[in-house]
């Protein structure tokens, strides 16, 4: 990864730094620009299509889609956009979202849209979906019964755009909305090659969910023949992460945002790489003083081998490796599972000596959000220790009204762990579903969210299906 001094306006506004004042008022107007344009001439009172509950019939005006800004895109008519159509179909990857959800979750199906699947104009190549070979790659889908509403989408991780089809999508398209998903501009574990500087790649994630947001709008109007009423921010962890940035720097774009465990980015205090250094010291050495200290939860032991396999080195090494690339000189992505002593080993990372502030100010953030936001996190995640994280976000973001905090008892990063310790672990996927539910209350009908909680294990029930905010 080569690196640059300074950045210039232009490298500014593509890895979507912050703007001065009346530059982001440009974009607001640009923004409105691209949506006026993306409309079809005649409204939805002129038609008689468009209104809430679905346009004229089946796949209604698919030939007038155009993706502002789209370098390909491929539309179809689909019988059910969920996924027990999709994948049957080829119109999503399974592969992309296994894991993410609890076994016995049950989700809805049978609902017929339009789905575009396409890509803007980018120079990396990690995304193979299609046999494209191309990144920021989209996926956007169109129920026939629409209910007015957008639901925008970033992807977990380094997934494609596939990912959140069973955890944000099916259930999404079953209530009504549109749905928007991107890639982020870049996939898999080797993302930390693109862009020209230290912290570029994340930074684009940002700017890819703004396109795509904008995009959607456009499509949208064209589909239905008015543009989105609402329009709803979702994401699990980095894109939760993704859902944060968006509100504390988009918020136009937006009604709300419902944030699933969210990745911290700070540039001094908690982030990933101050507490996964530790982790790597400690657990081969046993020493259990050393991971609480670390912000690991007392009761995540039983996750600890997992995580320490699967997780904390490769993300460690991964998000360093784009943050501090020059660590480990010409090595990429560090040596996996060094110990501690080997030299540029990342179990020794010191992200407080090294202080990588410049790329981090890339992608912080703040806490300063200015749409309704609910942040849900489960007390057991090890990757992201919610006293490192989701306890951070929730001081930043302070006593703004707009904001609540669940904290899950028992809930863990990945729900897919669900199955090997339903007596240990919650589902995390409904209490997605309660917090968005209560988001649209809180936005539609002014209905206030509960106060932000801990929400205890419940005694019964269906705990893969069921949960309650109050409660």
């Amino acid at each position: 990864m080569t690196q640059h001094i300074g950045m210039t306006p232009a490298r500014r506004a593509a890895t979507g730094a912050r703007r001065p004042a009346a530059l982001a008022t440009g974009l607001a107007l640009a923004t409105a620009a691209v949506l006026a344009a993306g409309a079809p001439a005649a409204n939805a009172a002129a038609t008689g299509a468009g209104t809430a509950g679905g346009a004229a019939g089946h796949c209604d005006r698919q030939d007038r889609i155009t993706v502002p800004g789209a370098e390909k895109q491929v539309a179809a008519c689909l019988d059910d956009l969920t996924t027990a159509g999709t994948a049957a179909s080829g119109h999503t990857d399974p592969a992309d979202w296994a894991g993410l959800h609890p076994a016995g979750a049950v989700n809805p199906v049978g609902v017929p849209g339009i789905q575009v699947d396409g890509y803007f104009p980018d120079t990396s190549t990690t995304n193979t979906n299609h046999g494209w070979n191309h990144d920021s790659q989209f996926v956007l889908r169109l129920p026939d019964r629409w209910n007015g509403g957008l639901v925008v989408a970033g992807t977990p991780g380094n997934r494609e755009q596939y990912a959140n089809d069973f955890t944000i999508s099916d259930w999404a398209l079953a209530k009504g909305y549109a749905y928007a998903a991107t890639d982020k501009g870049n996939t898999g574990i080797a993302f930390h090659k693109d862009g020209e500087e230290p912290g570029d790649a994340i930074a684009e994630w940002n700017r890819r969910v703004t396109q795509i947001a904008v995009a959607a709008k456009a499509v949208a109007a064209q589909r239905y023949g008015r543009l989105p009423g609402r329009t709803y921010a979702a994401g699990i962890s980095n894109g939760g992460y993704l859902v944060r940035w968006q509100l504390e720097n988009r918020p136009w774009l937006y009604d709300g945002g419902i944030d699933w465990e969210g990745t911290l980015w700070r540039v001094k205090g908690d982030n990933l790489l101050n507490y996964l250094p530790a982790a790597l010291r400690a657990y081969p050495e046993g020493d259990a003083q050393a991971m609480y200290d670390a912000g690991f939860a007392r009761g995540s032991e039983f996750l600890w081998p997992f995580h320490h396999q699967v997780y904390w080195d490769l993300t460690q090494r991964v998000y360093r490796e784009e943050i501090d690339p020059d660590f480990d000189g010409d090595t990429q992505a560090g040596t996996p599972y060094c110990a501690s002593g080997t030299p540029a080993c990342d179990a020794d990372y010191d992200y407080d000596a090294r202080k990588p502030y410049r790329a981090l100010r890339k992608i912080a953030l703040t806490g300063r959000i200015s749409k309704p936001l609910i942040t849900i996190q489960g007390t057991l995640d090890t990757l992201l220790p919610i006293s490192r994280s989701g306890d951070v976000y929730a001081d930043m973001v302070g006593g703004r009204r707009a904001f609540r905090y669940y904290r899950i008892t028992d809930g863990t990063h990945t729900d897919g762990l669900y199955a090997a310790h339903p007596d240990r672990l919650r589902p995390m996927l409904p209490c997605f579903r309660s917090a968005f539910e209560a988001m649209e209350g809180w936005v539609e009908r002014r209905q206030s969210p509960p106060p932000s909680a801990t929400l205890p294990r419940p005694a019964g029930g269906d705990p893969v299906n069921e949960c309650q905010l109050g409660r």
